[in-house]
């Protein structure tokens, strides 16, 4: 029987959780809630499925979705105006979703990040 996407996922997560604990590798673990500014998120309030999407991200994939890693081109103008292909989107999986989902995290050159689970409506900065 062929595995689920679920499935792969969870044991990505588990692979990418035992590679970071055994390298020490910086980000890969929660920061402690810390004073925000309005529009920014700390990442130990994201969802797991956030956290999974940014290990994947730092480690390089791979990817659940083939548009994982694409330009984001800003049209919206709620991100920082910057030069096409600054910004590239990834996939938060939203359990139940048989889609992409509404959540993606959206990643900076300049290694900032940003998260959205209203599909672009809105973004918020990670604070790691």
């Amino acid at each position: 029987m062929k595995p689920g996407r679920g499935n792969i996922l969870n044991i990505l997560s588990a692979c990418l959780l035992a590679v970071c604990l055994l390298a020490g590798a910086a980000g890969c673990g929660l920061v402690a809630d810390i004073d925000l500014a309005p529009g920014e998120i700390s990442s130990s309030n994201l969802p797991p499925e956030a956290i999974t999407a940014l290990n994947l991200i730092e480690c390089g994939g791979p990817f659940p979705y083939s548009k994982d890693g694409t330009v984001f081109y800003n049209y919206e103008g709620l991100l920082p105006e910057k030069p096409d292909g600054y910004y590239h989107e990834y996939t938060v999986i939203t359990p139940g979703e048989s889609d992409r989902g509404a959540r993606r995290i959206v990643a900076g050159a300049g290694g900032e990040f940003y998260y959205t689970d209203d599909h672009y409506n809105s973004f918020r900065l990670i604070v790691q």
